[in-house]
C-alpha cells in the first residue's frame, strides 16, 4: 500500500466515523441544545465563559494535542506499522473520541465539574478523593517534565523561545481586541493568524538566547498567570491561534505526502516483543496514547472545555471531532517514519529522538511543495514546542481546579481559602512542580506515565458508565472500551511492578503497585454503588 493510500483511507474512515458513529454517540448521550450549558448558568467571566465553537475547538485541540500524538506513534512503529495504524484508527473512533465526548457531556450535565465530581455523586466521596489525588499527581508530573523539556528546547533552539514569547503577547492582544471591540470575528482571526505566522519568521531572526534557569523562572511565572487570568485574556486566544499552527502543520504534511508520494520502505513485520519496550500487548496500547485514547483528555474535557461551550451540540464537534483530528495527526506521524527502512528507523530514533525524527520526516514532505527543508523542519519543531507549552498552562489550570474541588465544602478555614482563592490554589501545583524538578525524581517516574495516563482514561470511562447506568441508559459504548483499557493498564502496571522489583528499582515498583491498587479499589467502589442501585430497584418492584 502507498503512503497516499494510507492517508486517503484514514481520512475517509475518520470522516465516516464522525458522520455516523459520532452522531450515534451524541444521540445516546442525549446531547441537545435544549440543555443550558454551565458557561451560561454559571458564567463568571473567569472560568465560565460561553465562546464560539471554533474558539473552544481551538482551545481543546491545542490542549490535548501536545507531543503525545507524535511521540507515541513514532515509537510504536517498532512493533509494526500495521498494528500501530489499526490502533490509531479503531482506538480513536471507538475509544478515544467516545471517551472525550462522554467525559465532556457528563461534565456539562454537572455544572462543568471534573470527572471527580461525577465519581463523588455516583460512586462516593472516597472514590472522588482517590481519583482527584491520582489526577493531581499526574498533572504535577506533566507540569514538571514539560517545563524541563520546553526550557531545554528553548535553550537549544533560541528562535523557538522568542517566537513562543511573541505568541503570548499576540494572544493577549487578540483576546482583548476580540472581547472589547466590535470587529468581525473572521477579520480579527485572519489578522491574528497572519501575525502569528509572521512571528515564526521573526523568532528565527530574533533568537532569545538565555539560560535554562532563567527560562524556568519565566515558564513558571507564565503558567501561574495563565492559570489565574480569565480564560478570554490568554487561555482561549493563545490556544485558538496556536491551533492554526497545528492545522497548518497537518495541512502542509498532507499536501506534501500527496505531492512527494513517498514510498513506504518499512517492512510489514509485526514484532510481538521489542527489546527495551516489552510485549505488543499491552505496551502498544499504552505507547500510542493521545492518538487513540488518552485519560488526560478527560481532565481537559471536564475541566476547562466544558466551562466554555456555548451550546451543548457543539460538544460533538469539539469532543468527538477534536479527537479524530488528533488521530489524523497520529497517522501523519506514522507515515513520516515508515518511509524509512527499519534499520534506518531504529538508528535514527535512537540518535535524534521521536520529535526530531518526526520533524525531519514532515520537513521532507513540506520540501516537496516548495518550502525549504530547513525551514520546514524548524517550523514543525516550533509547532511541537508551542503545543507542549499550551499543554503546560492547561495542566496548571486543571491542577488548580482539582485543588479547589478537593477542598470544596470543607469546614476548615485553610481549606476554604484553597477552595475559594484561585491565587492560593494555583500556588500549590506550581510549588510542588518546582519541588519535583529540584529532586530530579521526575525522570525515573516518566516511564510509567503512559500507563498512568491510560488508567486515567479507564477510570473516566468507569465514572461515565456508572452515570449512564443510573440514568437508565445502556452504556455498552463506554463499557467495552472501559473493560479493554482496564485490561491494558492493569496488565502493564503489573508487568512494570514485577520488572522494576526484580531490577531493584523500588520507587517505580511502588508507584506501579499503588496505581494498580487504586484502580482495583475504584472498581470495587463502583461495583458496590451499582449493587445498591440493583437492590433499590428490586425492593421497588417486589
Amino acid at each position: 500500500m502507498s503512503s497516499i493510500g494510507i492517508l486517503l483511507i484514514s481520512v475517509v474512515v475518520l470522516l465516516l466515523a464522525y458522520r455516523f458513529y459520532g452522531r450515534y454517540i451524541a444521540g445516546r448521550l442525549g446531547i441537545s441544545n435544549d440543555n443550558p450549558t454551565p458557561a451560561h448558568t454559571m458564567r463568571d467571566g473567569v472560568d465560565y465563559e460561553p465562546s464560539r465553537r471554533i474558539v473552544v475547538l481551538g482551545h481543546h485541540f491545542a490542549s490535548i494535542a501536545g507531543a503525545g500524538p507524535i511521540v507515541g506513534p513514532v515509537i510504536a512503529v517498532a512493533f509494526g506499522w500495521i498494528p500501530a495504524l489499526l490502533w490509531i484508527l479503531l482506538g480513536g473512533i471507538f475509544f478515544g473520541a467516545v471517551h472525550d465526548l462522554a467525559s465532556m457531556t457528563a461534565s456539562l450535565r454537572h455544572k462543568g465539574k471534573s470527572i471527580g465530581e461525577i465519581i463523588q455523586r455516583y460512586i462516593g466521596d472516597a472514590g472522588k478523593r482517590l481519583f482527584l489525588i491520582f489526577s493531581f499527581s499526574t498533572l504535577i508530573l506533566v507540569i514538571a517534565v514539560f517545563a524541563d523539556i520546553i526550557a531545554k528546547t528553548f535553550v537549544s533552539v533560541p528562535s523557538s523561545g522568542s517566537a513562543s514569547m511573541f505568541f503570548i503577547f499576540l494572544a493577549v492582544a487578540f483576546g482583548f481586541i476580540t472581547k472589547r471591540f466590535n470587529l468581525p470575528f473572521w477579520l480579527s482571526t485572519v489578522i491574528g493568524v497572519a501575525l502569528m505566522y509572521f512571528l515564526v519568521f521573526a523568532g528565527s531572526r530574533l533568537p532569545l538566547e538565555i539560560g535554562y534557569g532563567v527560562w524556568m523562572v519565566i515558564l513558571f511565572a507564565y503558567i501561574f498567570l495563565a492559570s489565574v487570568a480569565p480564560v478570554w485574556v490568554l487561555l482561549q486566544p493563545r490556544d485558538f491561534l496556536n491551533s492554526f499552527l497545528l492545522y497548518g502543520m497537518i495541512l502542509f504534511g498532507v499536501l506534501g505526502i500527496f505531492v512527494a508520494r513517498p514510498e513506504i520502505r518499512m517492512d510489514t513485520d509485526v514484532a510481538l516483543h521489542v527489546e527495551g519496550l516489552g510485549y505488543l500487548f499491552p505496551v502498544l496500547f499504552v505507547t500510542v496514547a493521545c492518538g487513540a485514547i488518552s485519560g488526560f483528555h478527560s481532565l481537559v474535557a471536564s475541566g476547562t472545555t466544558s466551562k466554555q461551550i456555548d451550546r451543548e451540540e457543539d460538544a460533538r464537534v469539539i469532543g468527538y471531532g477534536g479527537m479524530l483530528i488528533e488521530s489524523l495527526l497520529a497517522v501523519v506521524a506514522l507515515i513520516s517514519v515508515i518511509v524509512l527502512l527499519r534499520d534506518d528507523y531504529v538508528s535514527r530514533l535512537t540518535e535524534v529522538g521521536p520529535v526530531t525524527l518526526f520533524s525531519q520526516g514532515v520537513g521532507g514532505f513540506m520540501a516537496a511543495i516548495g518550502i525549504p527543508y530547513e525551514l520546514g523542519v524548524s517550523f514543525v519543531a516550533l509547532t511541537v514546542s508551542a503545543f507542549a507549552l499550551t499543554t503546560l498552562d492547561t495542566c496548571t489550570r486543571l491542577a488548580r481546579y482539582i485543588v479547589q474541588e478537593y477542598f470544596e465544602g470543607s469546614p476548615q478555614s485553610a481549606a476554604r481559602v484553597l477552595a475559594k482563592n484561585r491565587y492560593v490554589a494555583t500556588t500549590v501545583p506550581v510549588f510542588l512542580s518546582v519541588l519535583l524538578l529540584t529532586t530530579g525524581e521526575f525522570g525515573t517516574l516518566w516511564p510509567i506515565f503512559g500507563s498512568a495516563n491510560q488508567l486515567l482514561g479507564a477510570l473516566a470511562l468507569l465514572a461515565v458508565s456508572v452515570w449512564l447506568i443510573k440514568k437508565n441508559v445502556n452504556p455498552v459504548f463506554t463499557l467495552v472500551p472501559m473493560v479493554f483499557m482496564f485490561a491494558v493498564t492493569l496488565s502493564s502496571l503489573f508487568l512494570f511492578a514485577w520488572n522494576y522489583f526484580n531490577q531493584h528499582v523500588y520507587i517505580l515498583a511502588v508507584v506501579a503497585t499503588f496505581l494498580f491498587v487504586l484502580a482495583i479499589v475504584l472498581l470495587r467502589l463502583a461495583y458496590r454503588s451499582l449493587r445498591v442501585v440493583d437492590q433499590q430497584v428490586t425492593v421497588q418492584t417486589s
